[in-house]
């Protein structure tokens, strides 16, 4: 792990999706409206289920967020792929974390179950990303991990064997 604390703040959060808190051409968080989180509550190399790392984050759920408007008019709820999208993002931001170079990038997913939905009446989503393998190679670097998310306690949503690797260039 690089020096970087084990939790992180929305400002920390915006740094990141500028560029600025693992530096230029690393991982990057995307900017508001498609940053999934708010906060990142805890972080780790070594935690988890396997030992491999985790991340905890939390994301504030309000009626006046963008999705609910057009997701669908009369009936709306959070898209699911945003959910996983917040997942993938916060398994990118880990790789970055550690102090691993290149840019993150989706490249799979085994598994999705939805379970429930996020409708405007929610408060809180929480991100649960655990490790099943992290590795750096001379060729390679990427992540690989479960993840859930919660709404208000609720496990709507499961995935297995997220991968996001680490590019340069």
């Amino acid at each position: 792990m690089a020096n970087f604390p084990s939790s992180f703040d929305k400002d920390d959060l915006l740094k990141c999706a500028r560029g600025e808190l693992f530096g230029p051409g690393n991982a990057q968080l995307p900017a508001p409206p498609m940053l999934m989180m708010d906060r990142i509550t805890e972080i780790s190399d070594d935690g988890g289920t396997h030992g491999k790392g985790h991340v905890l984050a939390e994301f504030d759920i309000t009626p006046d967020l963008w999705f609910f408007e057009c997701h669908f008019p009369g009936n709306p709820i959070m898209p699911g792929c945003l959910g996983l999208d917040g997942l993938w993002q916060l398994t990118g931001f880990n790789l970055g974390w550690r102090g691993w170079k290149g840019r993150g990038m989706a490249v799979g997913v085994g598994e999705v179950r939805l379970t429930g939905m996020v409708q405007p009446d929610r408060k809180m989503l929480t991100y649960k990303v655990d490790f099943t393998k992290a590795l750096q190679t001379r060729r390679l670097t990427m992540g690989v991990a479960n993840g859930t998310v919660e709404a208000d306690g609720e496990e709507i949503y499961q995935v297995k064997d997220m991968r996001v690797v680490l590019s340069e260039g």
